[in-house]
Order: C-alpha cells, then sequence, then structure tokens
C-alpha cells in the first residue's frame, strides 16, 4: 500500500512539472500577442490621440490585462510617481520586477526596452515607426514561440508522464 501511495505522488509530481512546462510554452504566444496588441494601442494614442506618454501607458494598462497590463501599468506610475526616472529606467524596473511571471523570453524583454529607449524622444512619426519595428519583431518572435509550441508541447506533456514511470520502474 506503502509502495502503490509513493508511486502515485512521484507520477502526479513529473506529469504536473511536463503539463507545466508545455502550459508555459502555450502561454508565451498569446503574452507577445497582448504585447503586441498593447503597442499598438500605445502607437494609436501616441499617433492620433497626441495623448502624454504617461497618459497613454495608462490607458493601455486598463485595458490589457495579465502581466502585460500590470508591466504598463508599473511604468505609467513610475512616469507619474515621485521618482526622477526616465522613460527607459521605469521600463527596465517595471521588467525586471514583471518578466519573471510570464512566459516571455529575453528576446520579447529586449525588444520591449529598445522601444522604451526610445519612446518620448522624438517627434510622434518616428515614434511610429519605432513602434512598428518593434510590432514586426514581436511578429517574428511570436512566429518562432508558435514553432516551439507546436514541437516541444506534446513532448513535455509525455516526457512528464514517462519520466515518472521510468523512476517508479527503476525504484520498485
Amino acid at each position: 500500500m506503502l509502495k502503490l501511495i509513493g508511486a502515485s505522488i512521484i507520477l502526479f509530481s513529473t506529469t504536473f512539472t511536463g503539463l507545466k512546462a508545455a502550459g508555459r510554452l502555450a502561454r508565451r504566444p498569446v503574452e507577445i500577442r497582448q504585447l503586441q496588441t498593447a503597442l499598438k494601442l500605445l502607437q494609436t494614442e501616441i499617433v492620433y490621440g497626441a495623448t502624454p506618454l504617461s497618459q497613454a501607458l495608462d490607458h493601455i494598462a486598463k485595458r490589457i490585462s495579465g502581466s502585460v497590463g500590470k508591466l504598463f501599468s508599473m511604468v505609467a506610475g513610475m512616469l507619474n510617481g515621485q521618482q526622477e526616472l526616465t522613460v527607459y529606467q521605469s521600463f527596465e524596473t517595471a521588467a525586471a520586477e514583471i518578466w519573471p511571471t510570464t512566459a516571455m523570453k529575453q528576446p520579447e524583454k529586449e525588444i520591449l526596452l529598445q522601444l522604451g529607449g526610445i519612446l518620448g524622444l522624438s517627434d510622434r512619426e518616428d515614434q511610429k515607426r519605432h513602434i512598428e519595428l518593434a510590432l514586426m519583431n514581436l511578429q517574428s518572435e511570436e512566429k518562432h514561440s508558435l514553432d516551439q509550441q507546436s514541437k516541444y508541447e506534446k513532448l513535455y506533456k509525455s516526457m512528464g508522464l514517462l519520466s515518472g514511470l521510468l523512476v517508479i520502474i527503476l525504484l520498485y
């Protein structure tokens, strides 16, 4: 009876680990699309609304859910706050805190930080071009993440279960 309980715990934990890894792969393209949507909204706010950057980021944060919304909310709060931070420093600080909770990887972070270094420093048309460039780069990363998801999601699920079965066989 004790062996059966131990085997069940091992199988459950390894299967759960595999499912969690597969879930992270599935979340990444969704979060990249949320980031793209946020940047499109930012582009609209800057180019057509001529909204100040901190207000534009606050509007976006209210419309986008999840960690991407939190990121934009945090940046808007830093720009409105007492601290004397540049836009880049605000994005860098917010990304350092929020990024570990996302499924996105370093390339998406670099794209966002690169854009954060440009925002607010030039005219609307130049900012529009930089946002479009960031959107193109994010589309490339989304395609890459979808390719990875199709290749590895099923593998991670299967490996979680099979590694649990292997451990059980080796132990008993």
